[in-house]
């Protein structure tokens, strides 16, 4: 193929792709929704598998990407004005922390467990989970997070006090299982978990689905099959 059929291509393929961004609008990477990520693949993969083949012609390209951004074009209007199905065709926000308490239904229906919850709030500033009032996990996988009001941010130099150590919270247990590793990280020991767990009303391990330790804040456990939770018990 020639170098400068080759170039041509190229030149309409970018020119058609940047048509079709300013097109349907500017979004962020991490404003994406999945059939916005599923859509740039595609385009890319029209652009990229006619640009060497010698038998696909300019007026195959140019149909091609015009049929694409007609129907991207007509799906995102779909998803603008049709309420009803904006829903199905966007997905939902998940409620994943409400009230301060984890629901562990929508967790699992998410295909999130404990860590990769620790991690957006950590994205937040959040490093601990007792301190969220409420946590959204929105259809283009961020986390949109309330502190509970006695936990919002105020300086302590504005209150005239003394700066405190930051400190990090662990994860012990998480479906039952002990994380004894952890244990040993924050020199701990299995008794005296067992002995915190009893202290909130949880005789064994098992009845626990996560439980994390922050030094000051004692221990936040969330029991299987409960709607709610006992505050932490402050050492």
């Amino acid at each position: 193929m020639e170098l400068g059929q080759i170039a041509l291509k190229l030149v309409v393929g970018f020119i058609g792709l940047w048509l079709l961004t300013r097109l349907l609008g500017k979004k962020e990477i991490s404003q994406l929704t999945p059939f916005d990520f599923v859509s740039s693949l595609m385009l890319s993969e029209l652009v990229g598998n006619t640009v060497y083949q010698e038998d696909v012609k300019f007026v195959h390209l140019l149909f091609a990407l015009f049929l694409w951004g007609t129907l991207s074009y007509l799906f995102e209007k779909l998803t603008q004005h049709a309420k009803r199905a904006r829903g199905h065709l966007d997905g939902k926000p998940s409620i994943l922390i409400r009230d301060g308490e984890v629901d562990l239904k929508e967790l699992r229906k998410n295909s999130l467990d404990f860590d990769q919850l620790r991690m957006l709030l950590r994205q937040h500033g959040v490093f601990f989970i007792g301190e969220v009032a409420y946590a959204i996990f929105e259809p283009n996988g961020t986390l949109s997070v309330m502190k509970k009001p006695e936990e919002e941010t105020v300086k302590r130099r504005d209150l005239g006090l003394e700066a405190e150590q930051p400190r990090l919270s662990y994860a012990l247990v998480e479906e039952g299982e002990i994380d004894r590793d952890t244990l040993r990280l924050i020199g701990k020991t299995e008794e005296w978990l067992y002995e915190q767990l009893r202290r909130q009303g949880a005789s064994d391990a098992k009845q626990v689905a996560y439980a994390e330790w922050k030094d000051g804040e004692g221990l936040y456990i969330l029991r299987h099959k409960q709607s709610s939770f006992r505050n932490p018990v402050k050492e």
